[in-house]
């Protein structure tokens, strides 16, 4: 019996030093060597500080700010280590609620009756750094009022910063809220005309 479990201990530790040391090593090092920005996570930094990831959301609640979709990640939303969507089907009254409690936050600063989803639902990780460009464009007028910065100009900073899907079938055009939010304060505060 031994001698059947000789080999199959040597494979076994041959094969976890090669696909679980060796194996991840090797690719980790190939992709700081290729690409280290995204390897280490897509960080976005201003004056050697980190300010977030283009590939997390946040939390934006001020009126002179996009705000991303709710989040389901956590008790305040977008913690990245409790990662998840809601659970809640579609008859949930919980999910109801909050969709509800949404839409009506949402009302008192956009008078659109119909809202995208993205504006009232988590996504499934609950940290969804994109809105929708529909959504993004809905939030304009308030941005716009609430810098003193024409609409238009708004308006144009949404069109730059959005992103179109690959081959236009997949998806949807998105923005990402960190990029677009540090664009907007990229802009000079000038009178409404």
């Amino acid at each position: 019996m031994l001698k059947h479990l000789h080999p199959a201990f040597i494979l076994l530790v041959l094969m976890t030093l090669l696909t679980g040391l060796a194996y991840p090593l090797a690719m980790t090092g190939f992709a700081q060597l290729i690409m280290p920005g995204v390897a280490n996570g897509s960080m976005i930094t201003i004056d050697n500080k980190v300010i977030g990831s283009r590939l997390i959301g946040q939390a934006w609640t001020s009126d002179k700010y996009f705000w991303g979709r709710p989040s389901a990640a956590g008790d305040k939303g977008y913690n990245a280590q409790a990662s998840s969507g809601s659970n809640l089907g579609p008859t949930s009254k919980a999910l109801m609620d909050r969709v509800a409690a949404s839409i009506g936050q949402l009302h008192q600063s956009i008078p659109e009756k119909l809202l995208p989803a993205d504006a009232v639902t988590a996504s499934g990780s609950g940290l969804d750094p994109d809105i929708s460009q529909e959504f993004a464009k809905l939030q304009v007028p308030r941005i716009a009022k609430a810098r003193n910065l024409p609409e238009d100009k708004v308006m144009a900073l949404v069109e730059a910063n959005t992103a179109w899907p690959v081959v236009g079938l997949l998806a949807e055009r998105h923005v990402n809220v960190l990029l677009l939010n540090l664009a907007l304060d990229g802009l000079n505060s000038t009178p409404n005309g």
